[in-house]
């Protein structure tokens, strides 16, 4: 029984993180490259950058000094912001400045409420979505518009980075492996079909198909491309597009990010188990599955399991060589995690040592996000994360 029980958690772990690339690197050597088209300035069509920002007062004039320096027509962008609930200054800041419309209610409901209501204020057939503390590269407006070359198509995500140093701590070394890593799927997802949700740093949707998500919801972001997606829409992913930001302050304020994601993240599994049914859209549900599913649900009890199942086979079964190495080799793993928890204040330069530890760090804030959302413990509206500055 331990050992069916081991091959089923250890399966689970290599398909998720290695075998689902694998299969995709498969198919997407099968499959035709899309033809990259090229717009005129005549050709681009009219957006409208929105940006929700809640106390933002502290990076806000470096974001609209970004806002301003993008590469598109400037008569062809409109720049929106809303900031509702906001006592900081932020509002008062933006109403000022030339070329911006900025709404504002002093009433606070939470990101989603915020985005909800800003829709109804937009009229262009685009609209690109960014974070306040998102600084976009200057041609991702344009890269973002040059993704919908197909009326199938109807998001565009593009690419978070996080900024780095040649010598970095924990969070921000292990931020930005993670996704860097997540970009290779993403890029080869939308390679394909279509990639399983965007991040609120950076997309851009066909504004007729937003569908309001629930005031409750947490991971607006994703909510709003997966709807487009399961209506018969691609998502397609433009990583010259990108948006980069710093990583949370410390690991103690990644882990109170990445709870909140994580619960966010059950709340959108367990109100759309519908995008499971293989027999509806096989394509979608078995990337879904395979990318998100798994990885949310599944993998962080087998992580933290295998070593005892591991543990309990040599203890009953007699030291087998192979559960013997396969034994040794978790208990180095927890090693490189111990000792990434015990210098994840120290700059390093070899970053890639951060990697066990951060890993750690990702499932067991996903553990911790069910147990929230077991408990209904995660508003809407909720105090962000201290970034490095």
């Amino acid at each position: 029984m331990l050992i069916i029980l081991f091959w089923i958690l250890i399966s689970i772990i290599l398909y998720s993180y290695l075998g689902y690339t694998l299969v995709l690197i498969g198919i997407s050597l099968f499959k035709k490259k899309e033809i990259q088209t090229k717009s005129s300035h005549e050709d681009w069509p009219e957006v409208t950058s929105l940006v929700a920002a809640y106390n933002e007062i502290d990076i806000i004039d470096e974001k609209i000094l970004n806002s301003f320096q993008l590469d598109y027509p400037k008569e062809k962008i409109h720049h929106l912001w809303i900031t509702d609930g906001s006592d900081d200054g932020t509002y008062e800041k933006l109403k000022g400045i030339p070329g911006i419309e900025v709404i504002h209610i002093p009433e606070r409901k939470g990101k989603t409420a915020a985005l909800n209501r800003a829709m109804t204020f937009i009229k262009t057939p685009y609209t690109v979505f960014s974070d306040a503390n998102s600084m976009l590269a200057p041609i991702a407006i344009k890269e973002l518009i040059l993704g919908f070359n197909n009326k199938k198509v109807g998001c565009v995500a593009g690419e978070k980075r996080v900024l780095s140093k040649e010598k970095d701590i924990a969070v921000s070394a292990g931020e930005g492996i993670y996704w860097n890593y997540e970009s290779i799927i993403k890029k080869l997802e939308s390679q394909v079909g279509t990639t399983v949700g965007a991040a609120g740093e950076i997309y851009a949707i066909k504004t007729e198909l937003y569908i309001p998500p629930k005031e409750n919801i947490v991971l607006d972001d994703f909510v709003v491309s997966l709807s487009i997606a399961q209506n018969g829409y691609k998502i397609k992913y433009r990583p010259q597009a990108s948006a980069k930001e710093f990583a949370s302050f410390s690991i103690r304020e990644e882990i109170k990010r990445k709870t909140r994601i994580a619960a966010g993240s059950f709340q959108v599994l367990f109100g759309s188990l519908y995008l499971l049914n293989f027999f509806k859209h096989f394509g979608l549900s078995f990337q879904y599955f395979s990318h998100k599913v798994l990885r949310w649900l599944f993998v962080p009890f087998a992580l933290f399991s295998l070593p005892i199942i591991t543990l309990g086979i040599i203890l009953f079964n007699g030291p087998i060589d192979f559960y013997c190495i396969i034994f040794i080799l978790l208990i180095l793993f927890c090693l490189l995690a111990a000792i990434g928890a015990i210098f994840q204040d120290k700059q390093v330069k070899f970053k890639f040592i951060f990697a066990p530890f951060y890993l750690v760090i990702m499932n067991y804030s996903l553990i911790s996000g069910f147990i929230r959302y077991l408990k209904g413990g995660q508003k809407a509206a909720w105090e962000k994360a201290q970034r490095v500055k």
